[in-house]
């Protein structure tokens, strides 16, 4: 028997093996030509333990001291690394200078390690600090500052502005160290800064002390 007569009498069986074949060599070929389909890397938030309202945390320093508090309407605790995550906190920095107010400030969302030793401050922060005998009121607006709490110190590379008085300063990255009251804007500062201030409240500073100020600044 020919070929041909083979595969016309048996046409039926014929056309299933040639599909059977040609299926997985066509998925092949396209998998070739255009690529493996691109993984979803996404995981999604992970799952809270626990979800506390109108909560509070205390954070101590080395010495077993208070140096940070933080409250919040909500704190998911976040399971696998056991840390914290919040909506809208409003916390205090505590002064470790006789006779310096505490610095006070919000954020739109937060995050605090486990161990309490690391924070961010994600969005817009604002912070706050009252006149005092040795300084005018202060405030600074930044975003996205990471910070260590018990070690009183901060950080960022957003734009921020820092107001002392009737002194004003804008620049790009900040570092902060509390402890000792030290604030430093790091690039492209610009502003007018007044000298010699202390309490603007009692002492304003004429208009003829302002000066325009450049390069990397640091507030007391």
């Amino acid at each position: 028997m020919s070929v041909r007569q083979y595969l016309r009498d048996n046409r039926i069986n014929v056309a299933i093996v040639l599909l059977a074949i040609a299926a997985p060599a066509s998925w092949m070929l396209r998998s070739w030509v255009v690529g493996s389909p691109p993984s979803n890397e996404f995981i999604g938030p992970p799952v809270a333990d626990y979800v506390l309202y109108n909560s509070q945390v205390w954070s101590y320093d080395v010495d077993g001291q208070p140096s940070f508090t933080m409250t919040a309407p909500r704190m998911d605790r976040r399971g696998g690394d056991d840390s914290l995550y919040i909506n809208k906190p409003v916390f205090e920095i505590t002064a470790k200078k006789p006779g310096v107010p505490n610095w006070q400030g919000n954020a739109p969302f937060g995050w605090v390690n486990k161990s309490g030793t690391e924070m961010r401050l994600d969005g817009d922060v604002y912070m706050y600090r009252p006149a005092y005998a040795q300084g005018p009121m202060a405030t600074l607006h930044t975003s996205n500052v990471t910070g260590w709490p018990k070690e009183n110190r901060m950080e960022t590379a957003a734009p921020a502005t820092l107001t002392q008085g009737q002194s004003v300063m804008n620049g790009v990255g900040m570092r902060a160290s509390l402890n000792d009251n030290h604030l430093e804007l790091l690039h492209d500062v610009h502003g007018i800064l007044y000298p010699r201030q202390k309490n603007a409240t009692t002492q304003p500073a004429s208009r003829g002390a302002a000066a325009t100020a450049t390069g990397a600044r640091k507030a007391g």
